[in-house]
């Protein structure tokens, strides 16, 4: 018997139109967790290197965390994973909410979608019944139409659609996949519209196996109390009314003004007023204490919900305030889009108009005031019509096809993805690391375990590191306690600070953790639900496979390197990574280029960002490397980056 997982996965070649229930190799588990780990794997086992993201060899992968679906708190997200049309990497998104629950009571640890439907379909999913329906009748439907007619049609309240709206359909790059409250952004969408799946409908009435359920029902008890009582966890933006951060230190329009001033306690009453005169609850995701939702009812609109940075994305680009997210946010979900890179393109393209590279015959038919361009704007990329085909790129490709200088316009994106919106005045070398290295979409995939600035005060950071449980080896401790200037630690630490920080991201994502309970929340307060010391006996109790923090952590090290070679594979090259231009106003390339070089030695790669083959290796991924070097991108005695005289000229 399994336990925590089901032992199956559910490939669903479309163009066969063949559904089958496949047994998986408990080995796998054991080397991968689940989620992104296994989803990496199956993409480098079953995904040619060349094959294009459109074709119908491409997986598209919804991956259960390996806890989801138990009593463990918290555990809900679902890796949805493909090869990416935006970049042609590793595409990786996440999505909360109750799909990857029901999927597990469904019977099902992944659903794996190949080939291309012949027209729009939608799969039906009810424990071992699945269906491949026609869903002619809903294209171009929004989200919330769509999962609607479905759930009528199946005669089903409770059935959780995932679907993706007219964006996808399209092949927009910005388009999400939504299933509620929840959404995997960017990079899946686009992949689900080409192989004509408009939604997968998912019921599960099954029991999940768990190896040792009193124990772990006495741990999830508590943890689940301490989660509810902690105010360091969950999304902080759904209950405190004080944004001054974002307003005041991001970056508004198209990443370029900086408003240091902008926020004040007139404001903050009057937004606070606009959110509870209009928010009809506060949810969740499944199985999590904590309500990181906002329901909001504005005239004349749909019911919405938003979460973090979302809440802030549409009236920064725009100039507006928040009553604009309000009214357009619901709108855009609907549509299908993404609500952190579409305001970033809409702005670029009116940014493009400002300096007169894009003309008013660029626009036919648009409105003059802002938000009326907005929603003009939204409609165009959504339905890829006139310039809206073009901005459905996202703002690196739509760049690079305009022309005539549009490309000194793209100055926040990363791999071509659309970042958040973050300037600083000079280099802060642990983030330099992870915004050029990191193979997710965004920053907030990657930071988290340690603080982004020191604290000067010896009595508070004394408190702070009193509750520091999270913390994995007592060096980081002794980091924070010599900290007095952001970009003042020694190398090495921030190079361990970055491994810290992704191995945690990379261990919920496996696990099926929200960040908001994990890897995202100890950087504030010093406390956080979950970390190397108590996961390992969750998985335990959950699994029955006895696991410690070194097993665990080699764990990490094994979906990082194997994500990393599928990504070389795919084309992934050192210069891309990269922050953009003006990330910070002050540059020094060389500095960049050698804490590059170092953070690939102590990763094991070489100095092209290659896992060694002596790495791999250790990491029972020799056969990745007998295929790398196959293919002649890895030479058997490859060394390390410091080892590589490109690196001695660094140093010189």
């Amino acid at each position: 018997m399994r336990y925590a997982e089901t032992g199956y996965n559910l490939e669903i070649d479309l163009s066969r139109g063949s559904v089958d229930k496949v047994e998986t190799d408990p080995k796998e588990t054991a080397l991968h967790l689940g989620g992104n780990g296994i989803a990496a794997k199956m993409l480098f086992d079953r995904v040619p290197p060349g094959t294009d993201p459109f074709s119908p060899d491409n997986l598209l992968i919804f991956g259960n965390g390996l806890l989801n679906g138990t009593c463990v708190p918290g555990a809900n997200r679902v890796a949805v994973n493909t090869i990416a049309p935006l970049n042609g990497l590793m595409g990786h998104s996440l999505m909360g909410g109750m799909f990857g629950a029901e999927m597990k009571m469904a019977g099902y640890d992944r659903i794996v979608l190949r080939g291309k439907a012949p027209d729009l379909v939608y799969i039906a999913v009810h424990n071992d019944k699945v269906e491949i329906r026609d869903a002619t009748h809903l294209r171009e439907k929004g989200m919330y139409d769509t999962a609607r007619l479905i759930k009528e049609e199946l005669n089903d309240s409770r059935v959780w659609v995932a679907a993706i709206g007219p964006a996808g359909e399209h092949k927009a790059f910005l388009a999400s996949i939504d299933c509620g409250n929840s959404s995997a952004a960017r990079t899946v969408g686009p992949v689900m519209g080409d192989k004509n799946v408009k939604a997968i409908a998912i019921r599960g009435t099954k029991d999940v196996n768990l190896a040792h359920p009193a124990e772990l029902w006495e741990m999830c008890s508590r943890l689940r109390k301490e989660l509810n009582a902690n105010p360091n966890v969950g999304d902080w933006m759904a209950v405190d009314e004080d944004d001054s951060f974002h307003h005041n230190n991001f970056s508004w329009g198209n990443a370029r003004v900086r408003r240091k001033t902008f926020w004040s306690a007139s404001l903050e009453e009057r937004w606070r007023n606009l959110k509870y005169d209009h928010m009809s609850r506060q949810t969740g995701c499944w199985n999590c204490p904590k309500a990181c939702h906002n329901v909001i009812k504005w005239p004349n609109r749909r019911r919405f919900s938003y979460k973090c940075y979302g809440k802030d994305t549409f009236h920064m680009a725009s100039f507006q305030e928040l009553d604009f997210t309000y009214e357009i946010l619901g709108v855009s979900q609907d549509l299908g889009l993404d609500s952190y890179s579409t305001p970033q393109t809409v702005a670029f393209a009116l940014e493009l108009l400002d300096a007169g590279i894009l003309t008013e015959k660029d626009f036919p038919g648009m409105p003059t005031d802002v938000r009326g361009r907005y929603y003009h704007l939204l409609h165009k990329i959504a339905f890829r019509e006139d310039i809206g085909d073009i901005l459905a790129d996202g703002v690196s490709h739509a760049a690079e096809r305009i022309g005539k200088g549009a490309e000194q316009f793209d100055h926040n994106t990363v791999k071509k993805f659309e970042q958040l919106p973050i300037k600083l005045g000079k280099l802060n070398p642990a983030y330099y690391l992870m915004i050029a290295t990191g193979e997710d979409m965004a920053i907030t995939q990657i930071e988290g375990s340690f603080p982004q600035d020191p604290i000067l005060d010896p009595e508070l950071r004394e408190e702070f590191i009193s509750k520091w449980d999270a913390v994995p080896d007592q060096k980081f401790v002794e980091w924070f306690r010599q900290w007095q200037k952001r970009d003042q630690l020694p190398d090495d630490a921030m190079v361990a600070i970055v491994d810290w920080n992704e191995c945690m991201h990379y261990l919920d994502d496996s696990l099926g953790f929200c960040g908001f309970v994990s890897s995202f929340r100890g950087q504030f307060g010093g406390t956080t639900g979950y970390h190397v010391w108590n996961m390992p006996k969750v998985i335990t109790h959950a699994t029955g496979m006895e696991f410690d923090k070194d097993r665990l952590w080699e764990c990490f090290q094994r979906n990082r390197n194997m994500v990393r070679a599928l990504n070389i594979r795919l084309g992934l090259k050192r210069s891309m990574e990269r922050p953009p231009e003006d990330h910070w106003a002050v540059r020094n390339e060389e500095y960049e280029q050698l804490l590059l070089s170092k953070y690939y030695d102590f990763k094991g790669w070489t100095f092209d960002g290659t896992p060694t083959k002596e790495t791999l290796e250790r990491l029972s991924l020799g056969y990745v490397a007998e295929d790398l070097i196959k293919r002649g991108i890895l030479a058997e005695d490859d060394v390390t980056a410091l080892n590589d005289p490109r690196a001695k000229k660094e140093k010189e």
